[in-house]
């Protein structure tokens, strides 16, 4: 049997086990920084699979390796992130989660899940193929500065050194059966906006003896998004979201002192993502000085922008095709959500693909971060079989 049978044939036959293990996630989510019981259970597997590995790299995390033939060839990392969110889980599910106001609602127990799979593969076929495959359970990606930027800092790309890193991301818009990929850019750089306005308050029906920082606040938000549609290049897509505006006291007939609001910048340039920040930083606390009050503008640098490295996503993307047949992979347009795995496109070459999970006969649809997410659980047999074929001709090219 030839090695593409023989992924698939475990495939078919680890499937049972690859679900389990997500539905034992899905119901004990943890959130980020906290998955201590999340990092005991995976270590729990790898011991069974007797697969070396360091448990409690940036706290939570867990790092494990397959060595082949001739291990020192070539390394390949894969990655999983294990976080939760905290959302309340609306799904009448035998697996829906036991932790109130937490959830796998993000596909995080998918990944941690396919990525154990994976590995049992691989590790039962490590005599077929040369090389050394890193297996990367990443704590914290749903929270800054989020985990792989620790994991990074701690040396996970280090000793030994991959060449490559592949990771996935579940996608309930895309049917079950189906991968879809983009070269290049592809998830945007997010960064956390905070400001406050501050003014004078008083009574609403004698404002002529106030500073009225929701009117400031008005001016603020319309003229930061000149920031979008009249600074930065049409060709380079960006984005302005002020999500929360929040007045500290205030009432019908009360203008308060202090305003906040909150939101989100996203871009693909690094040189761009530094000079709107200036940008705005300024037009918002001139305009507020104008206007007789004063602002500060606080911006948290978030993840950076995603790369996709164009030649090692053209090979997955043909490796797939071979998997899976050209019919099931397709191609994704770039997206202004972001990812920590980014971090690691930042060090090498990297391929964050996206796995369908979605059926529309099934009722099966509800997108990420929303209380109704789940996945067709059929997913986990391509989901397991895929990676490690994925990692197999990429050990295999010189």
């Amino acid at each position: 049997m030839n090695i593409k049978n023989k992924i698939k044939s475990l495939a078919d036959k680890y499937q049972g086990e690859a679900i389990a293990n997500r539905r034992h996630i899905h119901a004990n989510p943890e959130l980020s920084f906290q998955e201590i019981e999340t990092g005991k259970y995976i270590s729990e597997k790898l011991s069974e699979m007797k697969i070396p590995h360091e448990h409690g790299v940036a706290d939570n995390g867990v790092v494990g390796l397959i060595e082949g033939k001739n291990p020192s060839k070539k390394v390949v990392a894969l990655r999983a992130d294990i976080d939760a969110l905290p959302i309340e889980e609306a799904n009448d599910v035998p697996y829906k989660s036991t932790k109130p106001g937490i959830m796998h609602a993000c596909g995080h127990d998918v990944h941690t899940a396919s990525l154990l799979g994976a590995a049992k593969i691989l590790n039962e076929i490590k005599s077929d193929f040369e090389g050394t495959v890193k297996l990367i359970f990443q704590p914290a990606e749903e929270r800054l500065p989020g985990g792989a930027s620790i994991m990074i800092k701690e040396g996970v790309l280090e000793n030994p050194k991959p060449v490559s890193i592949i990771g996935q991301h579940v996608h309930p818009p895309l049917a079950a059966g189906k991968i879809g990929l983009c070269p290049g850019f592809y998830m945007a750089s997010a960064d956390e906006i905070y400001v406050s306005v501050k003014g004078q308050g008083g009574h609403g029906a004698i404002p002529q003896d106030c500073i009225d920082p929701i009117v400031i606040c008005s001016n603020i938000i319309v003229a930061l998004q000149q920031i979008v549609s009249r600074r930065a290049n049409p060709t380079l897509p960006t984005v302005l979201t002020l999500g929360k505006i929040n007045s500290v006291g205030g009432s019908t007939n009360v203008i308060p002192n202090e305003v906040k609001l909150e939101g989100t910048f996203r871009t693909f340039d690094e040189e761009w993502r530094t000079e709107a920040h200036r940008q705005m930083k300024k037009m918002a606390e001139g305009m507020a000085e104008a206007m007789g009050g004063s602002c500060t503008f606080d911006i948290h640098r978030g993840y950076p922008s995603l790369f996709n490295n164009e030649n090692l996503t053209h090979k997955i993307k043909n490796n797939a095709i071979d998997f899976l047949g050209s019919d099931n992979v397709v191609d994704l347009p770039i997206r202004m959500t972001a990812e920590d795995f980014a971090y690691y496109s930042q060090q090498m070459p990297a391929c964050f693909y996206r796995l369908g999970t979605g059926n529309i006969a099934k009722g099966i649809t509800s997108p990420v971060h929303t209380n109704t997410f789940d996945i067709d659980e059929s997913a986990m047999e391509l989901s397991i079989g895929l990676m490690a074929w994925l990692t197999v001709k990429e050990l295999e090219e010189n």
